[in-house]
């Protein structure tokens, strides 16, 4: 299921690119600021709001669908290690935080422990 959303989301990622990228933009361009006449007119006045408006909004849709779907499925697997035979370890934490600025123990040489 996830190897089907995956590629689902990568053709929509693309898809959205390439129909963003074929749109016209709104400025006009270089070409209408030097006196370049009627810029944009091959999808006329209004620009390419029909099926390219369309197409985009359809493919930002299914982005953000299989984002939150890939998102979902991938938080719901994630249990146990990435090392199959590597036992897991709990985490350890002191009981009082170290204070910022604060020198470390300091350990002997002989001994090995902290504060001799």
């Amino acid at each position: 299921m996830s190897v089907f959303l995956t590629v689902v989301h990568i053709l929509a990622a693309v898809s959205l690119i390439l129909f963003v990228l074929l749109q016209a933009g709104k400025g006009g361009g270089i070409g209408a600021a030097f006196g370049g006449g009627s810029s944009d007119t091959l999808f006329g006045s209004s620009g390419p709001d029909g099926i390219l408006g369309k197409l985009t909004t359809g493919a930002a849709i299914l982005f953000m669908a299989t984002s939150l779907l890939l998102s979902f499925f991938g938080a719901r697997s994630q249990t146990g290690s990435l090392v199959p035979d590597a036992p897991v370890r709990p985490l350890t934490q002191s009981s009082t935080p170290a204070k910022p600025g604060a020198a470390a123990p300091q350990q002997s040489p002989e001994t090995g422990k902290p504060g001799s």
